[in-house]
């Protein structure tokens, strides 16, 4: 009789670990389809497509993450967001896109700001993003870009003094 009773007790103990073990395999398994994208956008005061310490960080600049198909292009992913009052945007995507080419690009200037933006400036401006938890990347939930930048039509004459600063003769007649 005791014997059953200690059958019985280590059946329902190892029943409630391997649920629980089960659980959390689930759990790790969705986080894999789930990522953070983090970025921010910025008015390129110097037109050298970086961050300089004239740059202006944007609020309320839209961007937008779009994926296509590797195969035929077909639009598969599209999510917007706009930039907060320190001009970094975040945004959560789920699925695994490891099949598809993702993209963020600059859809929208805000109204102030960066006034004086070259309407080329954005649509040139794109930086590709790996969505799929098959690709190496240790942190899987979490990429972040690279900064996005619209520009000016003319550089601040602040510019050559940022660059000197920086030891750097970039490629802009000012």
């Amino acid at each position: 009789m005791a014997s059953k009773a200690i059958f019985f007790s280590f059946f329902v103990v190892s029943a409630v670990c391997l649920s629980s073990l089960a659980g959390f395999a689930a759990a790790d398994a969705d986080d894999f389809d789930r990522f953070q994208i983090q970025g921010s956008v910025y008015c390129d005061t110097c037109r050298v497509q970086f961050v300089t310490r004239l740059s202006k960080f944007l609020e309320g600049a839209k961007v937008k993450l779009e994926c296509r198909s590797r195969t035929n292009g077909t639009v598969t992913l599209t999510k917007e967001a706009v930039t907060d009052k320190t001009g970094s945007y975040k945004m959560e995507v789920t699925g695994d896109h490891e099949e598809e080419v993702c993209e963020l690009v600059l859809v929208q200037s805000p109204d102030s700001g960066c006034s004086d933006v070259s309407k080329e400036a954005y649509l040139r401006n794109a930086a590709k993003i790996s969505l799929t938890a098959n690709d190496g990347i240790v942190s899987h939930e979490t990429r972040i870009v690279n900064p996005l930048g619209f520009m000016v039509q003319t550089p601040l004459a602040d510019c050559p003094a940022a660059f000197k600063e920086l030891g750097i003769v970039p490629d802009v007649t000012f």
